[in-house]
C-alpha cells in the first residue's frame, strides 16, 4: 500500500513538473524569438542571428526561426547559405500551407540574388500552385520576366497583377508590347512587329514609345510621311524626350522637300509644351536661318520671362545677341550665365 501511494505521489509530481515547466520553456523560446524579431526591425542582424540560433538550439522544430536566419544571411549578401537553410526546411514533414508558401518565397529571393533566375522563377510558380492569386508571386515573376526580357510572359503577368490590384496601367502593357515588336524586328519578322506596334497604340493611345518605334519602322521602309506623323506624336506625348526625334523629323522633311514645315512643327511642340527649351532653341535657330532675327530673339525673351533660371535660354539669347548687342550688354549676359552656373554647383 505504501508503495502504491508513493507511486501515485511520484506520478502526480511528474505531472505537476510537466505542467509548470514545459510552458515556461515554450514561453522562454518565444521570448527569445521576439527579441530576434525586434533586433531585425532595428537592423541589428548580428544580435538577431544570435537570438535565432539560441531558439533553434532549444527547439529544432521552430521553422520560423530557421526562415528568418536564412533571410538575414541573404540580406548580408550570403544567398548560398540562405538557400541551404531554406532548402533544408522543405524536407520537414507536416508543413502548413503558409509555411510552404514562406519557404518557396524565401528560396525565390535566394535564387534571384544568386543569379539563377530560372530557379527563382520555378519557386515563384510553386507559390502560385499553392495560392493562384498570390500577389507577391505574380509581381516577383513580372520582375523576373523583365530581367529575362521575356516580353510575352511579362505582358501576360502584367495583366494578372493589374487585375489582382484592381487597377489599370495600359502604358505598362503597351511598353511590353513594344519590346515584343522590337524582338520580332530583330528576327526579321517585320509584319508581326508592325502588328504588335499597332496593338500597343490601341492599348495605350498616348504612350509615346509606340509612336517612336513606328516612326523608325516607317523610316526604314522609306515611308517618311508616316514616319514623321508617328515621330511627332512621340514628341507630343513624351515631351521630356521629344528631342530624340527633332533631327529625324528635320532630315525627313528635308528629304521630302518640305523643310519649310520645320518651323510649324516646332511651333506645335511649343503650343503643347511652352517650356520646352530644346524645341525653343531649335525654332529660334530656324528663324535665325530665315533671317527673322527679331522674332528669334523675342521667342527667347518670352521663354526667359517664364524661366529666368534657364542657362540654356540665356545661352541662346547670348548667341542671338552677338551681332546686335553692345559689348557691355553681352558682358551682362555672360555674368548672368556665370551666376546661374555657380548657383547650380
Amino acid at each position: 500500500m505504501i508503495y502504491i501511494i508513493g507511486s501515485v505521489i511520484a506520478l502526480i509530481g511528474t505531472v505537476v513538473l510537466i505542467y509548470y515547466f514545459k510552458p515556461q520553456k515554450k514561453e522562454r523560446i518565444e521570448s527569445i524569438y521576439t527579441k530576434a524579431l525586434n533586433a531585425m526591425i532595428r537592423g541589428d542582424s548580428r544580435t538577431a542571428l544570435t537570438h535565432l540560433r539560441d531558439v533553434v538550439k532549444q527547439d529544432t522544430d521552430h521553422i520560423n526561426a530557421y526562415l528568418q536566419m536564412g533571410n538575414i544571411l541573404r540580406s548580408e549578401d550570403n544567398p548560398g547559405a540562405a538557400k541551404k537553410i531554406h532548402q533544408s526546411l522543405m524536407v520537414r514533414p507536416n508543413l502548413s500551407k503558409q509555411i510552404r508558401l514562406d519557404i518557396h518565397m524565401a528560396l525565390a529571393l535566394d535564387f534571384e540574388l544568386i543569379g539563377d533566375l530560372l530557379k527563382a522563377q520555378n519557386e515563384a510558380e510553386l507559390v502560385l500552385k499553392i495560392d493562384k492569386k498570390n500577389l507577391w508571386a505574380n509581381e516577383f515573376l513580372l520582375s523576373i520576366f523583365e530581367k529575362q526580357k521575356n516580353w510575352d510572359k511579362a505582358t501576360m503577368i502584367s495583366k494578372t497583377v493589374q487585375r489582382l490590384k484592381d487597377y489599370k496601367d495600359p502604358d505598362q502593357i503597351a511598353k511590353f508590347l513594344v519590346f515584343q515588336g522590337m524582338n520580332k524586328l530583330e528576327k526579321g519578322l517585320e509584319n508581326e512587329a508592325l502588328s504588335i506596334f499597332n496593338k500597343a497604340v490601341k492599348t495605350a493611345p498616348k504612350y509615346g514609345l509606340s509612336y517612336l518605334r513606328l516612326g523608325d519602322y516607317f523610316s526604314d521602309k522609306r515611308d517618311l510621311t508616316k514616319a514623321i506623323e508617328n515621330w511627332e506624336k512621340f514628341a507630343i506625348y513624351n515631351p521630356t524626350k521629344s528631342y530624340k526625334v527633332y533631327s529625324k523629323i528635320e532630315s525627313a522633311l528635308f528629304d521630302l522637300g518640305r523643310f519649310s514645315e520645320v518651323e510649324k512643327f516646332y511651333e506645335r511642340i511649343l503650343e503643347n509644351d511652352p517650356l520646352n527649351l530644346t524645341a525653343l532653341a531649335k525654332l529660334a535657330n530656324v528663324l535665325e536661318e530665315k533671317g527673322d532675327h527679331r522674332d528669334a530673339l523675342n521667342l527667347v525673351d518670352e521663354a526667359l520671362s517664364k524661366n529666368d533660371l534657364s542657362v540654356h535660354a540665356h545661352l541662346m539669347k547670348l548667341k542671338l545677341s552677338l551681332q546686335v548687342s553692345k559689348p557691355h550688354e553681352l558682358s551682362n549676359y555672360i555674368d548672368r550665365i556665370i551666376q546661374l552656373l555657380t548657383a547650380n554647383k
